[in-house]
């Protein structure tokens, strides 16, 4: 029997509208952009506090998500010679935020964009800046982690991202903010993407810090790092171990005498720096020879 029999039309033709309320109604939806919550500029004291805590400057590339009236990739731009943009989901705010540029004469190095803030490329920030209600501040965690390069900066004003330790907060009375709604405080979260340092590293010491070869297995939870040091085969004890960004600094004890004070700077599979013994100060460096877990 072909389709264009009569009777077999008249079953087949509320099928589409059967299938579709059967889609609905398991759950299936068509993803939508997230719809913009309240807009509540953050403060001029609450800017300024974020571009210091961040110590922006000229090399700078500020994204703010969820820009508003753009006032803080402006201030960026305007007092530190930062450059950036925003990504705004309303139009009018958008319209306004460019305006401001052009008339300040910044629009060479700041532009605003009405844009879905989860499908932005922010890859090249050096620092993003967020005011958003929090469960938007969640959901960009695994974003903020896949996308922005160790050392980034991103601020948080008032809600902290889930999961992610602080690398410095302040909190301080806002009476702008209280006038706008009610609450006397305003809290800013300042966190460093931590560079990943999971695994096992060879380094390479002055003969005047160890004549034997050190090694280190660490593994990391986020910029918590841990793990066990050996020198010459034997495990030594090694403290204080601290991660920001892409800067990682630990105490080692070399024997009963001496104990090593380590900072560098890591870049990818390599660390570069300098150790203290006492009133020494040497070079080293050191390579991954193998992989640990992810961050």
């Amino acid at each position: 029997m072909s389709p264009s029999h009569p009777r077999l039309a008249r079953i087949l033709q509320p099928l589409p509208v059967l299938v579709l309320m059967l889609w609905l109604l398991a759950g299936v939806s068509v993803a939508q952009p997230p719809k913009p919550g309240p807009y509540v500029p953050s403060p001029d004291s609450v800017v300024a506090a974020m571009l210091r805590m961040a110590q922006v400057g000229p090399a700078d590339r500020v994204i703010d998500l969820g820009s508003g009236d753009g006032r803080i990739v402006l201030t960026a731009a305007q007092l530190y010679g930062a450059s950036g943009f925003g990504v705004e989901i309303r139009d009018e705010l958008v319209a306004l935020s460019n305006q401001t540029a052009r008339q300040a004469g910044l629009e060479e190095r700041v532009r605003f964009i009405k844009q879905d803030m989860f499908t932005t490329d922010i890859s090249n920030a050096t620092v993003v800046t967020m005011y958003l209600l929090p469960d938007l501040v969640n959901r960009l965690s695994d974003k903020l982690q896949q996308e922005l390069r160790p050392g980034t900066r991103v601020l948080s004003h008032d809600y902290p991202i889930a999961g992610w330790l602080p690398d410095a907060r302040e909190t301080f009375e806002e009476p702008e903010k209280e006038k706008a709604t009610g609450i006397p405080r305003a809290t800013i979260y300042l966190y460093r993407i931590p560079a990943p340092v999971a695994g096992r590293w060879s380094l390479q010491v002055p003969a005047a810090v160890s004549q034997q070869p050190i090694a280190l297995a660490l593994d990391q939870q986020w910029q918590k790092v841990g793990g066990i040091a050996q020198i010459g085969g034997r495990e030594m004890p090694f403290h204080d171990i601290q991660l920001s960004g892409e800067a990682l600094t630990f105490d080692l004890r070399l024997d009963r005498a001496r104990i090593a004070r380590f900072s560098g700077h890591v870049d990818g599979d390599a660390i570069r720096g300098e150790v203290r013994v006492g009133d020494s100060v040497e070079r080293w460096s050191a390579r991954r020879t193998a992989s640990g877990g992810s961050r």
